[in-house]
């Protein structure tokens, strides 16, 4: 399911599908993603590049369209392949930089850049 905030300029994307379940927030305002993989216990954290990641009014146009047709016929399907590295935990100044709903989302867990 995905859910649109427009006025917060956030979008949820929640995912269940066993163990393969998972949650993303895009923050706009910060310019960061997140995602929690449950099977893996940890929070992954990019930065949200303009010219790959679409717009938060063309996120809610892509899934309308997904609903409607089944398919979305778009150049701008978003894929990304983390190869985690090292991690750290969440520190005061991460939480300043990433905003409040990342800091809700990933606190506790490894956070992998």
């Amino acid at each position: 399911t995905m859910t649109i905030h427009s006025e917060e300029h956030i979008v949820d994307v929640h995912v269940r599908s066993g163990v393969y379940s998972s949650d993303t927030i895009f923050d706009y305002t910060h310019g960061y993603i997140a995602t929690r993989l449950f099977s893996r216990n940890a929070c992954f954290i990019m930065k949200i590049k303009k010219e790959i990641i679409p717009e938060l009014q063309e996120i809610g146009r892509l899934a309308f369209e997904r609903q409607t047709m089944k398919d979305v016929y778009s150049p701008n399907n978003v894929w990304a392949q983390f190869q985690p590295g090292t991690s750290t935990l969440g520190h005061f100044k991460d939480w300043i930089l990433y905003g409040k709903h990342i800091e809700d989302l990933c606190t506790g867990l490894p956070l992998y850049q």
